[in-house]
């Protein structure tokens, strides 16, 4: 049978000798020499939980689908691997034992490479953090897992404080011309002339008849004085506003992009295909 045959049962029921259902297919592990196809990864067990390595060196096309020549009893004894674990050598003995297949350190009949190195088959049993087993080997460094992480920048936009300027308070001293009208008052002399009557005669002839006589009066006025004084007139002080305002950022992101090349190639999103 065809390898690319065999490698289409990828997701599909597996069935036993009596073509009773085992199990979902949940991966292919190929020769590491050969690139043959030698074990199939199935989801066992009442609801699929359980991970079992089943030979299928020996399987064919079914009339219900991929068949392989082992009794579901014995397929459903096999030893059980942790998908997070190492397969040891001993652990490969012990299933290839179990599926009546002959076993050497050396190099196996199944085609399973030499004991203890790692590969497709046997050796270490390469998962992801989901128990998946790895499709593939990396070829530009270490061996890691199934999937790239793709990483890109993400834009984190924060504020800083920072002087834009400052702010005093001076006094200083300035003169200025201020003029105001006061009205002063001042005394000026009038004379006055009166003829003598019989009213005032007797005051007039009261001295002597000749003499020389002197009468004085006094002027006052009044003037303006200037007195300043320091008056409060009012308070000054400097206080803060805060405004906010919108302003724009502009900054150039860089992205990881994964290219997939080569021939029948399905893309799936599984966190969509979860959401489903």
């Amino acid at each position: 049978m065809a390898t690319q045959d065999k490698l289409s049962w990828r997701g599909q029921d597996l069935y036993d000798n009596d073509g009773g259902k085992v199990g979902k297919i949940e991966e292919i592990y190929l020769d590491a020499d050969t690139d043959q196809p030698e074990w199939a990864l199935v989801h066992t067990g009442m609801f699929g939980t359980k991970q079992t390595f089943i030979p299928i060196r020996e399987a064919h096309e079914g009339s219900s689908g991929p068949q392989v020549p082992y009794d579901k009893a014995l397929i459903k004894d096999a030893p059980k691997m942790d998908a997070d674990g190492r397969l040891s050598q001993q652990e490969e003995s012990d299933l290839y034992r179990h599926y009546g297949l002959d076993y050497s350190e050396a190099r196996s009949d199944s085609g399973l490479p030499e004991g203890g190195a790692t590969g497709r088959t046997g050796g270490e049993y390469r998962g992801d953090e989901t128990g998946r087993p790895v499709v593939g080997d990396d070829t530009s460094g270490p061996e890691t897992d199934n999937a790239m992480t793709r990483s890109e920048e993400e834009l984190r936009v924060g504020t800083r404080e920072r002087e834009t300027g400052r702010v005093r308070l001076r006094k200083h001293i300035v003169t200025e011309n201020v003029t105001q009208t006061v009205p002063v008052q001042r005394e000026e002399v009038r004379v006055e002339r009166e003829a003598i009557t019989d009213a005032n005669v007797d005051a007039a002839t009261s001295g002597a008849d000749l003499t020389e006589e002197e009468h004085e009066v006094t002027l006052r006025s009044e003037e303006a004085v200037v007195q300043k004084n320091v008056v409060p007139k009012e308070r000054v002080r400097v206080d803060k506003d805060v405004i906010t305002e919108q302003q724009q950022v502009s900054e150039e992101l860089r992205k990881e992009q994964i290219e997939v090349d080569g021939d029948n190639v399905t893309d799936v999103d599984r966190d969509r295909t979860d959401r489903r």
